[in-house]
């Protein structure tokens, strides 16, 4: 399984979909673009491979691994990157600014209704990441 994430980089965050076989799942945000840097930028465009992972606070979430130069990058709710995120990807409802969403656990639901399913029946899901064509 294959899941496509398309961005818009913004000075302030990151605004995105993400879509499964050209039909829309959810919205998302990220942080801005900050060169990778750790805890401030979004990760690199490329293809991840997501897995199930127990985190303490969030409980079962899908994680992103292999990122370059990272660790510890989840899928999990937010509604504002800038002050909720630390390089993770927060599904959403709607982008209502940049970096700014709503219904986040809403919007998790979503992709793990989808995914999770797949990876328990031992199929590889990935995340594809690349910036929309304008």
């Amino acid at each position: 399984m294959e899941l496509h994430l398309k961005r818009r980089y913004h000075e302030r965050g990151t605004n995105g979909t993400i879509s499964y076989q050209n039909q829309l799942i959810c919205e998302c945000i990220e942080l801005p673009w900050r060169n990778n840097k750790r805890l401030v930028s979004c990760i690199p465009e490329g293809r991840y491979r997501l897995i199930k992972r127990m985190h303490q606070r969030w409980g079962l979430q899908l994680a992103v691994v292999n990122v370059p130069g990272r660790e510890a990058i989840l899928i999990h709710p937010a509604n504002n990157a800038l002050s909720e995120l630390q390089g993770c990807i927060a599904p959403v409802a709607k982008c209502i600014a940049p970096g700014v969403g709503n219904y986040s656990r809403v919007a998790l639901e979503r992709i793990k209704d989808l995914a999770y399913p797949a990876l328990d029946a031992g199929e590889e899901v990935w995340l594809v990441i690349r910036s929309c064509q304008l």
